[in-house]
């Protein structure tokens, strides 16, 4: 693991309870899961930014998809699936 440095934030009590809760049932931290959930958090974050700006760049060269063949393949796809027989 990396350098780490301190950050101080403001949680609401519920929020502060339910992570001591999983902080005694999984004997970790509080340091530990906040950090982990910062984490997880920003990387869900960065993907879904960088999945927008690479749409908005691929947009702006022209490649894009005909909306009548989006849904050509919506309606064949839930045609496939009215067609395939329920398993229990």
């Amino acid at each position: 693991m990396g350098k780490s440095v301190t950050l101080t934030i403001r949680l609401n009590v519920e929020v502060k309870e339910g992570l001591d809760a999983l902080a005694e049932a999984t004997d970790r931290s509080l340091g530990y899961l906040a950090s982990q959930a910062i984490s997880e958090y920003a990387d869900v974050q960065r993907s879904q930014v960088q999945a927008i700006i690479d749409g908005i760049a691929a947009a702006d060269r022209g490649d894009l998809v005909d909306i009548e063949e989006v849904r050509a393949a919506w309606e064949a796809k839930r045609a496939r699936r009215t067609e395939q027989p329920r398993s229990r």
